[in-house]
Formats: C-alpha cells, sequence, structure tokens
C-alpha cells in the first residue's frame, strides 16, 4: 500500500516535516511549494495520491482540485485545511477531492486517509482496466478467470487431459463445480460423447438406485419396460455425480462395486452389462469427517478421491469478481435488451469487499437483480441487492504485517461488536453477555458506529 505521495504547501517546513514523517511510514513522498510547478509534474509524472494545503498562492487548492480533475481524475487529492474552514474543504470536495484533513495536522490520521485514497486509486484502476481485461481474461472452456487460484487450478486441468481417473471436486456451494466437470469432460471425450449429470441430493434412494443403474421390466409396479440407467447411458463418456455426500448410505456398497467391476446389474435383471464411463463427482461436504462419523464408506470414498480438484471459493479470486461481474452484465443486458454496460466504481467496490458465501451463483443473482432495477447505463450501489448495500466486513487483522492493513483500536472494536450482534442473532442482550458489557454501554458503543 505504500504509494508515491506528492505534497503541496507553501511553508517549506510543513512539507520537510511531512515528507520525514511518511517516509518513516514507508510512503514515497515528495513536495513542492508551488501549485503550478507541482501541476506540470503531476501532468509528466505517475503520483498515486496528491495532499495539498488549500491555501496557496496563485493557483488556490480550489483551482487545483479542479484542474487535476479535468486532466488526472485517476489521482485521488487530499486537502488540508484550518480547523474551521470545513465550507472550504466542501468546496474542494465538490471540485474533486477525494477527501480531507483539518489541521493541525494528525499524522496517525493523515496516514490513514492517504492509505484510504491509495486503495480508492488502485480501485479506480482495477475498474478502469476492466472492460479490456474481460475481452483478452484467461478462460477455461466456460471457466471465466485470471486470478492465481484459478490460473492454478486450469493448469490442473491440463495434467488431468489424458486421465481416466475417478475425478473429486470439491468447494463451496455455487464454486461451478458442474462447470469444472464440463470441462473435464470436453478435454478427454468427442463432441458426440454423453455428459450425464445427476444430483444424488435430489432422488429419493429408491429413485436414484433405479436411475443409476436401471431395471427390467417386471422389477417393481411401475417397472413398465426396461430402463437403461445413467452408467449405460453414459457409456463412452461422462458420469457426474453431484452432491456425492449424500448419497444413501445403503447404496454405497451397490456404487463402490459397479465402480470396481465396471458394470452394473439393472434392478430385477439376472446379467451384468459392462461400461466405459469416467466417472467425476463433486461436493461440497468434507467427506473425510463423513467417513469418521460412519455416514460415508472409506472404501468408496478412496475409490472417488483418485484425483481430487478443488475450487476456490469466489471471496479468494480477488478481481475475477469484476470479471464475472462484467460477463453476467453483458449477458443480462443483451438478454434483457438494457443498454448497460459496466459498473460504478463504488459499486465495483462493494461487490469486491462482499463475502460471498454463495459464491459464482450468488454473484449472477445479484447481477441480474441489479440490471433489472438500474435505470442508468452503469450498474451503481443503489441497484445491488440490500445485503450487498449494507455488508460490512468484520474480519479483524490481528497478525498483519503490514502496516496499511492494520487499523485503529477502535476500529477493531467496532468490528468485534459487530461481528459478535451478527454472531448471536441481533440479540443485544446475549451481545452484551459475550462482550461483557452492559446493554447500556453496548447500545452506546452501537450508536458510535452508527448501528443503533
Amino acid at each position: 500500500m505504500h504509494g508515491r505521495i506528492l505534497i503541496i504547501d507553501d511553508d517549506q517546513s510543513m512539507c520537510e516535516m511531512l515528507e520525514a514523517d511518511l517516509r518513516r511510514r514507508g510512503f514515497d513522498p515528495s513536495w513542492y511549494t508551488s501549485a503550478g510547478e507541482a501541476f506540470e509534474n503531476i501532468k509528466n509524472k505517475d503520483f498515486d495520491v496528491i495532499l495539498t494545503d488549500l491555501r496557496l498562492p496563485g493557483m488556490n487548492g480550489i483551482e487545483l482540485c479542479e484542474r487535476i480533475a479535468a486532466n488526472r481524475s485517476d489521482v485521488p487529492v487530499v486537502v488540508m485545511t484550518a480547523f474551521g474552514s470545513i465550507e472550504a474543504a466542501v468546496d474542494a470536495m465538490r471540485a474533486g477531492a477525494y477527501d480531507f484533513v483539518a489541521k493541525p495536522i494528525d499524522l496517525d490520521i493523515l496516514a490513514l486517509c492517504l492509505q484510504r485514497a491509495l486503495k480508492h486509486r488502485r480501485l479506480q484502476e482495477q475498474v478502469r482496466t476492466l472492460s479490456e481485461s474481460v475481452k483478452r481474461f484467461h478462460s477455461y472452456d466456460e471457466i471465466i478467470g485470471n486470478s492465481p487460484p484459478m490460473q492454478k487450478l486450469f493448469a490442473q486441468l491440463d495434467r488431468l487431459a489424458d486421465s481416466e481417473a475417478s475425478v473429486l471436486i470439491t468447494g463451496e456451494s455455487g464454486t461451478g463445480k458442474e462447470l469444472i466437470a464440463r470441462a473435464l469432460h470436453r478435454q478427454k471425450r468427442q463432441e458426440s460423447a454423453p455428459f450425464i449429470a445427476v444430483s444424488c441430493s435430489a432422488l429419493p434412494e429408491t429413485l436414484l438406485e433405479s436411475e443409476l443403474f436401471g431395471y427390467k421390466r417386471g422389477a417393481f409396479t411401475d417397472a413398465k419396460k426396461d430402463h437403461k440407467g445413467l452408467f449405460l447411458q453414459a457409456d463412452g463418456g461422462t458420469l457426474f455425480l453431484d452432491e456425492i455426500g449424500e448419497m444413501p448410505v445403503l447404496l454405497q456398497p451397490k456404487l463402490l462395486r459397479a465402480l470396481e467391476e465396471r458394470s452394473v446389474r439393472p434392478i430385477g435383471g439376472n446379467s451384468e452389462h459392462s461400461f466405459d464411463v469416467r466417472l467425476v463427482s463433486a461436493t461440497n461436504r468434507d467427506l473425510e469427517s463423513a467417513v469418521e462419523e460412519g455416514c460415508f464408506r472409506e472404501d468408496l470414498f478412496y475409490r472417488l478421491n483418485v484425483i481430487r480438484v478443488e475450487v476456490p471459493p469466489l471471496r479468494e479470486r480477488g478481481t475475477d469478481i469484476l470479471l464475472l461481474a462484467q460477463h453476467y452484465i453483458k449477458y443480462f443486458a443483451g438478454r434483457s435488451g438494457k443498454k448497460v454496460d459496466g459498473i460504478t466504481d463504488k459499486a465495483a467496490e462493494k461487490l469486491l469487499t462482499y463475502d460471498w458465501h454463495g459464491n459464482v451463483r450468488e454473484l449472477r443473482n445479484a447481477v441480474e437483480h441489479a440490471v433489472v432495477l438500474t435505470r442508468f447505463d452503469k450498474i451503481t450501489v443503489e441497484d445491488l441487492p440490500k445485503k450487498i448495500r449494507a455488508y460490512q466486513n468484520d474480519h479483524i487483522l490481528i497478525s498483519g504485517h503490514n502496516p496499511a492493513e492494520l487499523v485503529s483500536m477502535e476500529e477493531v472494536e467496532g468490528r468485534y461488536i459487530l461481528h459478535v450482534l451478527k454472531t448471536v442473532g441481533d440479540n443485544r442482550t446475549l451481545a452484551a453477555r459475550v462482550l461483557g458489557m452492559d446493554r447500556k454501554t453496548l447500545y452506546r458503543k452501537l450508536r458510535r458506529y452508527g448501528k443503533a
């Protein structure tokens, strides 16, 4: 987060003091006492944040903000103003300034302000390059992703291209495990080869068994004719067993035998039918724990888990969130006939900071919601679902070594109180008990953090 800071103040001693303090904190500062001279350098050199006084000879701070906004709108400006001159700071914000700090300068507050401005600038860079990134993004089959976790995943899928081994795909709900299975299928199999998918949780045990293995006419009351099971339907292709962790325990031995013998016997049948199928299964459960608890067979687990492919959750994929958002904006805008072609910086920031427990599926729904509601050509914060608009990250960093990631004690307290409140289902009496404070103190602190 250590960036290039340009200081502008007609008081040279102030410039030198700020330069020394910011350099000590890891920033890369330089300074000018003339706004005109500084502006010429701003046009030709790349700075991350401009820190300027408002009262300057010649070109004043307001005019400087306007010129920077017109020529280098990508660079945030933080203005310094004397205590009691808040109106001037507001004028500067209207002229394009990002933030302001009051004099006399509290150096700790200034450092935090500059860190926020740096984060804002880098977010702008991500959003600005998003459209171009979508055109050249690295994808794998139908899977979109540029992030290191996805590049690692794509490399693993490449290595599996010539393998016939069973694959177990793990990952949270909504991460796109079926897309991974389809990509694996298309690597190896001919275009005409079948890809058959079934959810092990969607069917009752008896129906799942008959669907997987088939049945002969007369095997049970409704068996009016022979039915070829999914293993035989997928012959020469891929059988995808989604939510394999929900496979009924009584059905697991029969599945294991079919995989080991490479043949199935239909219900009510007397003969075995061989098949050539690549088995790909998927789960969002911890199957090792299920084995320990006795609800999943250990031998079946090892048979399925020859190769494991782990799909990263969306919150670990960084700016892939924006790539996917842009992809879905284009898709839903085209489907609805609306002229929506992007997303505002503030809305992008909301998407990047949200925790996405529902992963890509939740993002897709959020973008569809936003495209339907928006009245503009870009998605705004107000177009996003309420839970995303109102989301506040309650992650509390204790062991970080990057000073830019650390926050004040007040911020730590605020995040922790909100985290506890969320955890106990907004039960304020219980939250106060967990926090070791009385309810009046809790209410006072919530008012301070704007949550009363």
